[in-house]
């Protein structure tokens, strides 16, 4: 019976090992983490700064205005911005906060407090707090203190209320979009780190998304592959209205990448690279539970709602982070024990079975390095991968169950 055994764990070691090789040799380097933005010098100024329309969606975003809209009001633009904030809904007082930052920061001139009206029929929430931000005109025409002539700008910057924007920010992506005439210009934000969950499980979320859609490969334009992280995006207004405007994703969960997929997939020129402190979200993650909710809402969905494609991913997820750890425990006990037992056990096939485990560890940890390294963590952060790969596995089919079961996700 051990003998069969260990021929079935030596052939899944060397799919392990396989999957693991295939990461840290792939070309497009998915497992580095680039590019990073600040990592090159900004690029020069245009001609001439186009308008910017900054849009935030908000629901019960109280606690997170007074930290990141004042940085927005006073972006470092030589051109003209306005910042919209839509109020989808608030309870707690979010279109009053945001008036009074404008007020004390003394930047009413640049903010419009959007009031949200009803959730139409096949909309999500955040993409229709963000259709009637890009549909304002009507809005500002009962607002008296608005500049009249500020119509059609053309860009627009997508914002989430938990992203603290540097002051140089928005100048940076105007003059990258411009230079490249790109028609998204998207940054990841810099995730906070700070809390053993987060220190556990968001340098894997960056880790994971990084290898589901590689920058290198989405800023490829000759590649179909497209996506965004929906903290901070810059859209040319012209691409968005010949995408079909935002009623073309009004229905996505995933609002950021099909948003991409959308802008990108008539040729259009998009870019995604991470940031390393000048776009930062401030959202806390002091719990496993409050990680566990944020990834379910989204982890089915990005399955596309296949229980094929799940048993799929577990499949997967099992083979790359449980298996390697198997095959060294259990080789290095066979082997162990074989040191004492008065029986023969097949100590070449043991072996075999501990190198391949070790061969899969030691390139997983090998590709893992530049995301904790990223974040500033301890290299030993490194080795907690699989037990974030298991977590991420469970979050995963905890989110298909509840879409199985019907229960809500709460607002999008």
């Amino acid at each position: 019976m051990l003998p069969l055994v260990l021929y079935f764990l030596s052939f899944l070691g060397l799919l392990a090992v396989l999957i693991w090789l295939r990461i840290a040799l792939d070309p497009v380097r998915a497992w580095d983490l680039r590019p990073v933005a600040e990592g090159v010098p900004p690029p020069p100024d245009p001609q001439a700064w186009p308008d910017v329309r900054i849009i935030v969606p908000a629901r019960n975003e109280a606690e997170s205005l007074p930290r990141t809209l004042p940085a927005l009001l006073k972006q470092d633009y030589p051109g003209r911005f306005e910042v919209a904030v839509v109020d989808d809904r608030s309870q707690d007082g979010t279109a009053d906060v945001a008036r009074k930052i404008a007020e004390e920061a003394i930047a009413t001139e640049h903010l419009t407090v959007l009031q949200g009206q009803a959730l139409p029929e096949g909309w999500v929430g955040k993409v229709w707090a963000l259709e009637q931000g890009f549909r304002m005109e009507e809005e500002r025409k009962a607002a008296a203190h608005q500049q009249s002539d500020f119509r059609n700008p053309q860009y627009l910057l997508l914002t989430d209320a938990d992203i603290l924007h540097a002051p140089g920010s928005l100048k940076r992506l105007v003059a990258e979009s411009a230079q490249g005439r790109l028609a998204l210009n998207s940054r990841m934000a810099r995730l906070r780190c700070h809390s053993a969950p987060e220190r556990l499980l968001i340098p894997p979320f960056v880790f994971f998304f990084n290898l589901l859609y590689p920058m290198r490969r989405v800023n490829d334009a000759k590649d179909k592959l497209a996506a965004a992280a929906g903290g901070c995006v810059l859209l040319d207004r012209a691409a968005l209205e010949q995408a079909g405007g935002f009623a073309c994703i009004k229905g996505e969960i995933i609002d950021d990448v099909n948003l991409a997929r959308a802008i990108k997939k008539d040729g259009r020129a998009i870019r995604l690279a991470l940031s390393r402190g000048d776009v930062e979200s401030l959202r806390e993650y002091e719990t496993l539970a409050s990680i566990w909710k944020m990834v379910r809402r989204t982890a089915f969905t990005e399955l596309r709602y296949s229980y094929l494609r799940l048993c799929g991913a577990l499949l997967a997820l099992a083979l790359t982070f449980v298996v390697p750890l198997v095959l060294a425990a259990m080789g290095a006990g066979v082997l162990l024990y074989g040191l004492s037992a008065e029986v023969e056990i097949p100590r070449l096939m043991a072996l075999w079975v501990l190198v391949k485990g070790v061969i899969a560890l030691a390139v997983m940890l090998k590709v893992y390095r530049p995301a904790t390294a990223y974040f500033g963590l301890h290299p030993a952060w490194t080795c907690t991968l699989p037990l974030a790969g298991v977590l991420y596995g469970a979050m995963t089919l905890d989110s298909a169950l509840r879409h199985f079961t019907g229960i809500q996700r709460g607002w999008r």
